[in-house]
């Protein structure tokens, strides 16, 4: 029976992450995490950490986290903007700079998290169809609109734009903000940032969850020309002034200070992906080349709905979506060298059975 309250309640289709699984033993690879521990200096930092501290509030501005990652990138802290993960800062980048009657331009196949900040917000918005090999064509989005994102390379389809396209992009929608979220830029070798100096309606998102391995804390940034990120605080401070907490700011730091480590560690997943790549389409997957920690495979002698299910019942879990033009895809997050033999074996299995 519905209860009389009911009409005041939200009606919104919620976003639906990656299964958690309760075994230990399961390999996950269904949520583009990294399979490698963040870096020493953030064991380090936690560490010596010291809890009395937590009887205050922490800094507000997240200031020692901006000031190493603007060291880290070049950039002055007032180009630097932090928050609770990469949707926190997202859902601070949609309230800020997508307050216009005008429809956002995003691609309907992308993250699916856009929509729902979206209906939250009550933002109009118009999908802009990726072409049949899934690629962007910024040509498309040269029209007029209340703002363009954008993920760099593209989830779940693993692949990027070059710098030159993203440019152009920027170009031709000066009169509004272009979000361009670099999940997983660190894995392809391309990032906007050094374009931020020169247009100043372009914001960069990145989280510290894929290639900083701090995905159980809750990191990310976002870099703009100041202006818009005075913006970004004017929002969080209007509805969390203290989003996050001392610890992570502490982990974070550490994270963006260790430059040889996270290349280290993003150059281990990348030389595996290519290799489980090589051996997919041995076995007859067809992928994109992936610029990404992921791949997004489909084989033509057998349903990602099956896949699925046999690597599940074999205690592997990757990610299916059941969505039109995409409901015979898989996306598999590249995990150790050894997970991924594991994988490869099943398949092989499956496949030559």
């Amino acid at each position: 029976m519905e209860k009389a309250f009911s009409k005041n309640l939200i009606n919104i289709e919620p976003y639906v992450a990656g299964e958690q699984p309760r075994s230990a033993d399961i390999i996950k690879l269904n949520a583009n995490e990294n399979p490698y521990p963040p870096s020493p200096e953030v064991h380090k930092a936690i560490a010596a950490f010291n809890a009395d501290g937590l009887r205050l509030y922490p800094p507000m501005d997240a200031a020692p986290l901006r000031q190493a990652a603007a060291d880290f990138y070049g950039l002055d802290r007032s180009c630097v903007f932090a928050g609770n993960g990469s949707d926190d800062v997202l859902a601070a980048a949609f309230r800020a700079f997508f307050n216009s009657d005008k429809p956002i331009l995003y691609p309907d196949i992308t993250y699916s998290f856009y929509p729902v900040w979206c209906e939250l917000l009550k933002i109009p918005f118009r999908t802009i169809p990726v072409d049949e090999g899934f690629n962007v064509n910024v040509e498309d989005y040269y029209t007029d609109n209340g703002g363009v994102v954008l993920p760099n390379p593209n989830a779940p389809t693993t692949i990027g734009l070059g710098l030159d396209r993203i440019e152009e992009l920027i170009k031709h929608n000066r009169e509004s903000v272009v979000i361009i979220d670099e999940a997983y830029a660190d894995f392809s070798g391309v990032s906007c940032v050094p374009l931020i100096k020169k247009y100043d309606n372009l914001v960069v998102t990145q989280t510290f969850s894929k290639s900083r391995a701090l995905a159980g804390m809750r990191v990310a940034i976002a870099l703009a020309d100041p202006y818009l990120i005075s913006y970004l605080d004017a929002v969080k401070d209007s509805y969390n002034s203290y989003p996050m907490d001392a610890v992570s700011i502490c982990a974070g730091t550490a994270a963006m200070q260790d430059r040889e480590y996270f290349e280290a560690t993003c150059g281990k997943i990348v030389a595996t992906r290519q290799r489980v790549t090589k051996r997919l389409r041995e076995l007859g997957f067809i992928l994109p080349d992936s610029s990404a920690n992921f791949l997004f495979a489909t084989h033509p002698d057998h349903t990602a709905r099956e896949i699925f299910s046999y690597l599940r019942e074999n205690g592997i879990y990757v990610r299916y979506f059941s969505k039109p033009r995409i409901d015979n895809h898989l996306r598999i997050t590249v995990g150790t060298d050894e997970q991924m033999d594991k994988l490869l074996e099943l398949l092989e299995k499956l496949i030559n059975k």
